[in-house]
């Protein structure tokens, strides 16, 4: 294991986003410089970033520039190309984190399930797609509707659509081939955990609640409104999946909790203890996550400071939440793409423990995720004495004060 000298170290990110601007903040306290690679001039990253190298994530001249002037590389997104990462890493002898091995079992969504089910790692049945044959199979074996997703390619929702026939599934999709059909799981909620890899060390962050709609991520509570038990399985599964996965750094492993069938007639009252809830990972993604936000102003460590320590081989830091967080995303209106221009920032920061961050994105476009609002508990009521329920609608009110002109 190398570790990267700090003060000092230059840390490449492929990528140049929200992720890496939130990158590039968290690195600097420690001493360490961020360059990014991204195809967008003065990208999101760029005002904290020390530098950009203007190019496509998977462009080897890019890549071999951003890799010649730093000591380590990473990314932020899953467009890069392992190949070419690993090839420019090895010729100009930085490491890589995640691997990119690991990079590759993510990328493709049937690798990834079959990856983890080969483990152990509980995940929702699936098969293969690549003919109507197999897609016609696949509902006779996992029922209908099924969740159908592109094998390639796909985030945020994006290439993931539920489908309850063949014709319905030619309309979604382009073609019928390089998918992957998944029994559409029946959930009570969406969870997230935010595990990090370190040099023979693992951690794991408070489990998150998640709520989306049109398949993008709204809000996130922490701790999840949900009993012990689901907490400390969805603990246990996440490490599992880090057990599969290769190289350092921070993963945002998304899960679906779906009690059994035996434990929902048994349960009476306002019991729901689930010592046999049912955990299932839905996808992962090998970078800092959007269910992760919560952690900067929640966590005594953010999952960005921790990617960074991950990454230059540093000691993870020890994982303590601060007291109940919940998260907002600031999204795109419906309305045409446009100049960003926001106002109603005072409002969100006039209410009780909020805070604000902002992208620097210059164009708001539907549904594109422009910033966020963070709502911290007094943490002198702790866990069991705060109203999550209240402290979702908190960073909810500030959130909705934001608009775009």
């Amino acid at each position: 294991m190398m570790t990267v000298p700090v003060p000092g170290a230059t840390l490449g990110v492929v990528g140049g986003g929200q992720l890496g601007r939130m990158l590039a903040e968290a690195a600097s306290p420690l001493g360490a410089e961020v360059h990014v690679l991204d195809p967008t001039p003065d990208c999101p990253a760029a005002p904290p970033a020390a530098d950009q190298v203007t190019a496509d994530f998977d462009d080897e001249t890019g890549l071999r520039d951003l890799a010649a002037d730093v000591d380590a590389l990473t990314f932020e997104i899953e467009l890069a190309d392992p190949d070419v990462l690993e090839r420019v890493a090895s010729d100009a002898g930085v490491p890589v984190h995640p691997s990119p091995g690991t990079l590759r079992t993510i990328q493709d969504k049937l690798v990834q399930n079959r990856a983890l089910a080969d483990a152990g790692v509980p995940v929702a049945p699936f098969r293969a797609v690549d003919t109507a044959e197999d897609l016609a199979a696949a509902f006779d074996e996992l029922g209908s509707p099924l969740m159908l997703k592109a094998r390639t390619g796909g985030y945020d929702g994006r290439g993931n659509a539920p489908v309850d026939s063949v014709g319905d599934a030619r309309e979604t999709f382009d073609g019928l081939d390089g998918l992957v059909a998944e029994e559409l799981v029946d959930f009570e909620r969406e969870l997230s955990v935010i595990g990090a890899r370190g040099d023979g060390e693992t951690a794991t962050y408070p489990v998150a609640e998640n709520v989306h709609e049109d398949e993008i991520l709204r809000e996130s509570v922490v701790p999840a409104r949900t009993s012990d038990a689901v907490h400390e399985r969805a603990d246990e599964v996440a490490r599992d999946v880090l057990g599969v996965l290769d190289g350092r750094g921070v993963f945002g492993i998304e899960l679906f909790e779906r009690a059994s069938r035996s434990d929902a007639e048994s349960a009476s009252g306002g019991n729901r203890e689930r010592a046999d809830a049912q955990i299932l990972v839905n996808e992962i993604a090998p970078r800092p996550h959007n269910s992760g936000h919560y952690t900067i102003e929640g966590c005594h460590i953010s999952q960005f400071e921790q990617h960074v320590r991950g990454v230059l081989g540093l000691p993870l830091g020890e994982i303590l939440l601060r007291a109940p967080t919940a998260m907002a995303n600031l999204l795109g209106d419906d309305r045409p793409s446009r100049p960003a221009e926001l106002e109603g920032v005072p409002g969100a920061l006039a209410e009780p423990g909020v805070a604000f961050h902002w992208y620097g994105k210059r164009e708001v476009r539907p549904l594109r995720k422009m910033g966020h609002v963070t709502a911290v508990a007094p943490d002198t009521r702790g866990v069991d004495g705060t109203d999550r329920d209240a402290l979702l609608d908190c960073a909810r009110s500030a959130r909705d004060e934001l608009a775009f002109e």
